[in-house]
């Protein structure tokens, strides 16, 4: 997973500019709307679909998509929300896809483990430390796959990358009620879930671990 918030980088009147001169045919325009907006719909796309070939590929097909029907963007909305709703819906394609294999990076292995290390104090991994820390990852993986698509991309889109209730609902076409309901919902079915690492009360494990805790989680993970 990555490891950081999504958080808009650029104001909404800068991209406005960049919308109009690409809706003009200056390719220059959109090749900065593609700069400025890619690491945060990569980070959404590979939240959502767990592979970093998949995301990649959605990434791609959502800026070909929102360039194909950039004319029919109206400027009442952010392109950033806009563009986010094309990358997500690309991204549940992928997830949805029969027979659908996952690629782990053994870069990303690397950097899962130097993660880990960097969290204790004198550098060096503790052993221990890092398998609980990586159970515990993997029982929140889990725990998000059980969730269907409508409740995880609610929980990912809140709580892991950090969006706001309105700019989740303008994503995802939803009311806000609908989307509190929705977080509401996989939240208590995340804590359900997790609920053998609420009751152990291991050393390193948290008594009070909740869906926002997990939250922190997985974007460390």
């Amino acid at each position: 997973m990555m490891l950081k918030k999504a958080q808009p980088e650029f104001g909404t009147h800068d991209d406005v500019a960049l919308v109009r001169s690409a809706k003009q045919g200056d390719m220059a325009a959109f090749e900065e709307l593609v700069n400025r907006h890619t690491d945060m719909i990569l980070r959404v796309a590979m939240h959502i679909t767990n592979s970093h070939e998949d995301a990649e590929e959605a990434v791609q097909d959502a800026f070909l998509k929102a360039f194909q029907h950039l004319q029919s963007f109206e400027e009442r909305a952010r392109f950033s929300t806009w563009l986010t709703r094309i990358a997500i819906n690309e991204a549940l394609i992928r997830l949805r896809r029969p027979q659908r294999t996952r690629t782990v990076s053994i870069d990303n292995e690397a950097e899962e483990f130097r993660s880990l290390g960097d969290q204790i104090v004198d550098g060096r991994p503790n052993p221990e430390q890092a398998y609980r820390g990586t159970q515990l990852r993997e029982a929140l993986h889990t725990a998000l796959t059980s969730l269907s698509d409508k409740y995880r991309v609610v929980f990912l889109m809140r709580d892991v990358e950090g969006f706001s209730t309105l700019d989740t609902a303008e994503m995802l076409k939803l009311s806000v009620p609908s989307v509190k309901a929705r977080l509401l919902r996989a939240r208590l079915k995340l804590r359900e879930c997790l609920s053998p690492y609420l009751q152990r009360g291991e050393a390193g494990t948290s008594s009070s671990l909740a869906p926002e805790r997990a939250s922190d989680e997985l974007r460390a993970a």
